[in-house]
């Protein structure tokens, strides 16, 4: 069934093209995911097809009320002063209306419980609420804080004081008050760690009405979309499957107009050497034809037909001529990463770290950071992250034990380098502040992290978020650090940054040490893994062995845990009475116990393999 169905979309604001020949169709069941470049409108197509603002050409048709979707969107809840429940009842507001008003006036009795004027009041709101199905209101509230995980000594917290991961539950709650047949939400996995961010994927994968969201997270778009659609100014394009789907259709889409493009560039140059050929042929049989010749004539004319025909044919070739694909810029600029000759960058030797009374979050610290590591730091939120990062900087020292840096060791902190961006100057200026850095390169280097044309002259106090992460990852990029420390470095970027920031990384010639919920970056760039979740564990091998390596540990404690369950029914039928003579019985047991040391056999073989 047809959902919505959107047609040529333009939208324009100030006088200026935001985007045009946009168009998306949504059918129940699809899940759909919209992605591009920061800035694009895709927060602005998604409006648009809510009716929260106007296009400025094109249609959008729908099958079903606006009323019956569940919105979740990008407010951040900091200035929110209702309860987490508050907050979920309010999706319903005749009904939270009233029950404020119960509230009030329950307060009020319980100061004065003679005035009679109150007391009617009170018993006309309750009478209103009961009319409105209150009471079951209530209990499918609470249903829907619990079914998206929200415990119950979280419902009159502050909403403004949830977690992240929390806020994003409360929003779907609120959005299923609706009991909403399709959903629309505008990153939801903003601030999001890897734990919360795989429970909203599985949570949207059940979810069997149509979804559309935006996100920046390619493990996620994977997980749940069905549908991708990609928004540029000039429109959108819609790919079947999620984000691993996405690029290998525009890889094929790239080397199809590239083969295209070498085809129609070797049928140019036959057209424009037979136009040269038959123009001489022309001009020749014309110089030699008179009156008097007919037949040097006729071929003089037979010639300029033809040099006429292929002229026609090269200019409907240049009309309908394919651009060669672009390839992006790389970074060509020589690196040299900070000189420095030894192979270890620094070293943990029974470090240990606490914040005043609270219990050590790390004790007996000890490992080393060697030249070329790719590091990456991995838990959920709380195991300590940021405070190993800031350990390693030397923003916090341990409470006993050491951390030795080496002395040639240069850091480049990445927070540090955001928070200390000039927000006066320009993001050339910035960038020229690099020692021996040209304006060529400064103008180049900008170009690959998509700083184009005169966007480079923009103030920094004038850039969002994303442009600011930008700037600052360039600066420490070519800061002459050996070792990059790099706190959330995605966040905010699109997925167009995040992969320019990748191949960056790859080519560092220092090290690396990072914290990222980002799966897709870690695969292509850690070498060594440090994950946090159940205190301090190194693993020595990339991000992908690594997570084979978990799956793997699961696999086999699942083994284990079987293990011990046959061998426990096996104690048990062992030492079973059985009456005296009864063979069959006997028997019968025998089989039981041979079955279960066959099982047993067989996942300890299992185990081992």
């Amino acid at each position: 069934m047809l959902v919505l169905k959107a047609e040529n979309i333009a939208v324009e604001r100030d006088g200026k093209q935001i985007f045009e020949g946009a168009a998306i169709e949504i059918n129940d069941g699809d899940h759909i995911a919209l992605i591009g470049r920061n800035g694009v409108g895709k927060t602005t197509l998604i409006n648009c097809l809510l009716g929260k603002e106007k296009v400025t050409s094109g249609t959008i048709n729908y099958s079903m009320k606006i009323g019956e979707w569940g919105i979740v969107t990008q407010e951040s809840l900091q200035d929110n002063l209702l309860t987490t429940r508050e907050f979920v009842e309010s999706e319903t507001l005749d009904l939270f209306n009233v029950k404020r008003r119960l509230e009030r006036y329950e307060r009020l009795i319980q100061d004065n419980y003679e005035d009679m004027d109150v007391l009617s009041k009170y018993n006309k709101a309750l009478d209103t609420f009961m009319e409105l199905g209150g009471y079951e209101w209530e209990v499918s509230v609470e249903k829907s804080l619990l079914k998206l995980g929200l415990k119950k000594d979280t419902w009159n917290q502050p909403i403004a004081s949830l977690s992240g991961g929390q806020k994003t539950r409360a929003k779907l709650a609120k959005a299923m008050q609706r009991n909403p047949k399709a959903l629309v939400l505008d990153e939801p996995t903003n601030h999001l760690d890897a734990v919360t961010m795989q429970w909203l994927a599985g949570w949207l994968q059940s979810f069997k009405g149509a979804i559309l969201f935006i996100s920046h997270e390619r493990a996620f778009i994977d997980q749940v979309a069905t549908i991708t659609y990609e928004l540029t100014p000039e429109g959108t394009k819609k790919y079947h499957g999620g984000y691993s789907q996405y690029l290998k259709q525009v890889e094929h889409e790239r080397k199809t107009l590239e083969a295209q493009y070498h085809k129609q560039q070797a049928e140019k140059r036959k057209l424009l050497e037979a136009v040269t050929q038959y123009k001489q042929w022309f001009q020749k049989s014309h110089s030699a034809a008179s009156e008097r010749d007919p037949f040097a004539k006729k071929k003089a004319n037979k010639n300029m037909t033809r040099f006429k025909a292929k002229e026609a044919a090269l200019e409907r070739l240049e009309n309908n001529q394919v651009e060669k694909p672009k390839e992006a810029p790389k970074i060509n600029v020589e690196l040299e990463g900070g000189r420095f000759d030894s192979k270890i960058l620094l070293r943990f030797e029974n470090a240990a770290f606490q914040y005043d009374q609270d219990e050590k979050l790390f004790s007996s610290l000890s490992f080393t950071i060697d030249r070329g590591d790719r590091i990456a730091v991995i838990g959920q939120n709380g195991t300590g992250k940021s405070t190993l990062l800031k350990l390693i900087t030397g923003h916090l020292l341990p409470v006993s034990g050491d951390v030795i840096h080496h002395p040639q060791l240069k850091i480049g902190y990445f927070m540090q380098e955001l928070e200390g961006l000039d927000l006066q100057q320009s993001v050339l200026e910035q960038i020229l502040e690099l020692p021996q850095m040209t304006q060529e390169d400064a103008r180049t280097i900008l170009a690959c992290f998509l700083f184009k044309g005169d966007q480079v002259f923009k103030k920094v106090k004038d850039l969002s978020m994303g442009e600011k992460c930008r700037v600052a990852f360039v600066k420490l990029y070519f800061s002459e650090a050996n070792l990059l420390v790099l706190d959330e470095p995605t966040n905010y970027l699109d997925i167009e940054t995040r992969e320019r920031i990748e191949d960056a990384l790859i080519v560092y010639p220092g090290s690396v040490v990072t914290v990222s919920h980002d799966p897709y970056m870690l695969e292509k760039v850690a070498n060594r893994v440090f994950s946090l979740d159940n205190g301090f564990y190194e693993y020595k091998g990339t991000y992908m062995e690594w997570k084979k390596h978990v799956h793997l540990s699961k696999d086999e404690q699942s083994i284990n845990n079987e293990i011990e369950r046959l061998e426990l029914q096996l104690s048990n039928l062992i030492a079973q009475e059985l009456e005296p003579g009864d063979e069959i019985g006997t028997l019968a047991l025998q089989k039981q116990i041979t079955d279960l040391k066959k099982q047993i056999y067989q996942l300890e073989a299992e185990k081992k393999s």
